[in-house]
């Protein structure tokens, strides 16, 4: 089991993460908006796990399996870039539903992976054959690159990884780390093993509020220098599990190549926010009137957190029927939030996209 000591550069990216991951909670982006990123950055991850594979797809045609009907045919290419395009989706409801992470995960995760293949890609791998041995092949020299633990020790060493996920008082990034680098050197199926480590290292940075909304790929990263990844992972170690690799002597090695791309990416992910929170405020503020921008105004000037359109039509000297209205374009702008009671509405307040915005808007009052 690969043992981690911190030491200050890897400190100094943890911390750097840290700051990035406060930046983007101060930031709101509208749903809308949100969810159109969301699923632009999985079509991003599904192609770029997949290309570190060896996958021959573009990313516009990997785009295209990915929108294609799902009752068509797909070819082998197509069908693992769904396949991790589904996965992803998985794992997001399991964020949701606050799962554990278990072996049973585990192997879900690397059945949908697998989802199309033969029946012996799927599940934990078993005995080879008499003078068969199972190792990762060059596929150039047809030299074993790195050869397994033993089928018999697969379970043993799953069960010691779900115990540490579960127990450990480790920061949830090198958690995320201890998970990605565990699943690919215990190597536990036939194939299928990269693409599982990727995902469920992922599941564990959302799990633990690292996901940074699930806008970007971390996935790009690894993939941008896949020699450098590989290395990273392999860290000149001998090629034989049982040599160093069940407990490598530096792992700082790998800890510090994947904290340096989480570092990379949600920097990535915090300057595309700020952006298009930037953006998407003021083509929100575009669709209002001079009247309805002034009443924006004065409700973010005055704090009005939560308010009654008569309330505000007193203090404004206009009539109920004109709040109401001004309050009707505010709402579908993603300004305000209606309070609705027995299909009725009763009241309203500030968006969490207002309220995070408040400085802005009134930096724009400045300039009105």
């Amino acid at each position: 089991m690969i043992k981690v000591t911190l030491n200050n550069d890897i400190l100094k990216k943890i911390s750097a993460i840290d700051n990035n991951r406060y930046s983007l909670s101060r930031t709101s982006i509208p749903p809308s908006v949100i969810n159109k990123l969301r699923k632009n950055s999985k079509k991003k991850s599904s192609f770029a796990s997949n290309k570190i594979e060896g996958n021959p797809l573009t990313e516009k045609q990997s785009d295209e399996a990915i929108d294609s009907d799902a009752h068509r045919h797909f070819m082998k290419p197509e069908q693992e870039i769904r396949n991790y395009y589904m996965a992803l989706n998985l794992l997001e409801k399991k964020v949701k539903e606050n799962a554990a992470f278990s072996k049973e995960l585990i192997l879900e995760v690397q059945a949908l992976v697998e989802k199309g293949a033969s029946k012996e890609k799927t599940g934990l791998r078993g005995e080879m054959p008499p003078g068969v041995l199972f190792a990762v092949y060059d596929s150039e020299t047809g030299i074993p690159d790195y050869i397994p633990p033993e089928y018999s020790d697969i379970p043993p060493l799953l069960d010691e990884l779900v115990r540490y996920v579960n127990t450990t008082d480790d920061h949830p990034l090198i958690i995320a780390a201890v998970v990605h680098y565990q699943l690919v050197t215990i190597h536990p199926f036939e194939d299928g093993n990269g693409r599982t480590a990727r995902l469920l290292s992922g599941f564990i940075l959302d799990k633990y509020g690292y996901g940074f909304n699930g806008i970007g790929s971390l996935e790009e990263y690894f993939a941008y220098d896949p020699d450098e990844y590989y290395n990273s992972l392999q860290m000149d170690l001998p090629t034989l599990y049982y040599s160093g690799r069940d407990n490598p002597p530096h792992p700082e090695i790998w800890i510090d190549y994947f904290l340096r791309m989480v570092e990379l990416y949600s920097s990535k992910v915090c300057s595309l926010s700020l952006q298009t929170n930037h953006d998407e405020l003021y083509a929100a503020l575009s669709y209002l009137s001079m009247k309805e921008k002034e009443f924006l105004f004065f409700l973010v000037e005055r704090h009005l957190y939560e308010f009654t359109p008569i309330d505000v039509s007193r203090m404004m000297r206009v009539s109920n029927k004109t709040i109401i209205n001004r309050c009707a374009k505010l709402s579908a702008n993603g300004f305000l939030i209606p309070n609705i009671v027995k299909e009725r509405i009763r009241s309203y307040r500030l968006s969490d996209f207002t309220k995070a915005n408040e400085k802005n808007i009134l930096e724009e009052k400045r300039t009105f």
